[in-house]
């Protein structure tokens, strides 16, 4: 019988999956937002809870992706997030107020504290430690960049919001500084929504804070805000402006995607001794210590996932439905593959009673269809060629 797994012997096994000298890629939000919208990937689930820098492996086995963010936007980000926490935040505590808490008293002499700590263990303590004694001193707080952890899958996570605030009440607000554009009061709601996704998982993450200070009898367990702040430039301006976001959805659909994925030392025990994801390695063998762990490959993975194209081209390989969107793939039922799903749709395999099978088949039936009825219409045509080729194939 194996010894009984331990954290330490958990940690041990994904530092040897790393690489011995490769360095740790901690898990932010963004990536835990990714991975909890696509639960099924045993591939990323591992590579995230190992700490695997995926960029580098990508560019290893020859499928670099463009995914993340340019040097550019990073340093525009960053000055714009300074201007909005200068002089303590006032103009930060300011936004809270007028968009969160109107009725309170305004942020005149707001705490903040000193979040200084060895290590991201260290920080997370320090940071509930402050979030303690802010909520029972019952005034303002702002915590610039506290740590927090979360445990997906097994594994601890470290996550970095970019500021939480402590109202009078006590309760908290997860504040997220973003340097896309608020125009007349609004923004590209694809941007928008990332940035509700990955607050979703920063509540997620201080709801386990505030249900430890309950437990542990400090005080009445605090309550965190479903509605963050969003703060972003004021039309083309660099003036910060700020827009209340409720991420209630988006955080139940997180916490119900992280509770499905399947734990990390579940996936350790199914791979083979010895196996490694060091970038330093052959091409060769990184390609099959990769294909060892199953993915789960879909288009969204192009803007979430940085062996996105990697995956894509082993899927379309293989001819995987998943190729072209989940959507689909969920109406075909069991055909997996294109050369399933052709001969389905033409009669050579496939159960006639399987509802897939006969839309298929129904499908193709009225393709041919129209075909026919526009070849009659005009003979010398490409549709007229193409209902030649079809009755040829029949």
């Amino acid at each position: 019988m194996p010894p009984p797994r331990t954290r330490a012997t958990l940690r041990h096994r994904l530092a040897e999956l790393r690489g011995p000298s490769v360095p740790l890629k901690a898990l932010d939000a963004r990536a835990l937002a990714a991975l909890a919208a696509n639960p099924g990937c045993r591939r990323r689930a591992l590579l995230d809870g190992a700490g695997v820098n995926k960029a580098a492996l990508a560019n290893a086995l020859g499928a670099p992706s463009s995914f993340g963010q340019s040097q550019f936007a990073f340093m525009r980000g960053n000055a714009f997030e300074a201007r909005v926490k200068a002089d303590g935040g006032a103009e930060l505590l300011r936004l809270v107020h007028e968009k969160l808490d109107p009725t309170a008293e305004p942020p005149a002499d707001a705490l903040v504290p000193d979040l200084t700590a060895v290590g991201p263990e260290g920080r997370a303590g320090r940071t509930e430690l402050a979030l303690r004694e802010a909520t029972e001193a019952r005034r303002w707080a702002l915590l610039d960049h506290p740590m927090l952890a979360l445990d997906v899958a097994g594994s601890p996570a470290f996550l970095e919001p970019d500021a939480v605030v402590v109202h009078p009440d006590g309760r908290w607000s997860v504040v997220e500084i973003k340097s896309f554009p608020l125009l007349d009061g609004s923004a590209d709601p694809a941007k928008v929504g990332a940035a509700a996704r990955q607050s979703a998982v920063y509540v997620l993450a201080l709801e386990e804070v505030a249900a430890r200070l309950g437990a542990h009898g400090h005080a009445e367990e605090p309550e965190v805000r479903h509605r963050v702040l969003l703060v972003c430039p004021k039309d083309f301006s660099n003036l910060p402006t700020a827009s209340p976001v409720d991420i209630r959805k988006q955080r139940a659909v997180t916490r119900r995607q992280l509770a499905r994925l399947t734990r990390i030392e579940e996936i350790t025990d199914t791979l083979p001794e010895g196996m490694c994801f060091a970038p330093d390695l052959p091409q060769e063998a990184l390609e099959a210590a990769v294909e060892t762990v199953p993915a789960a490959y879909a288009p969204e993975c192009l803007s979430a996932c940085e062996l996105a194209f990697h995956c894509r081209a082993r899927s379309r390989a293989e001819g995987a439905v998943t190729a072209v969107g989940r959507s689909l793939r969920a109406e075909l039922g069991g055909l997996t593959t294109v050369d399933e799903v052709l001969a389905a749709a033409h009669g050579e395999a496939g159960d006639p009673a399987d509802p897939a099978v006969a839309a298929l088949r129904r499908a193709a039936e009225l393709r041919a269809e129209a075909l026919a009825s526009s070849a009659a219409a005009h003979p010398g045509s490409a549709e007229a060629r193409a209902g030649r080729e079809v009755a040829v194939c029949r």
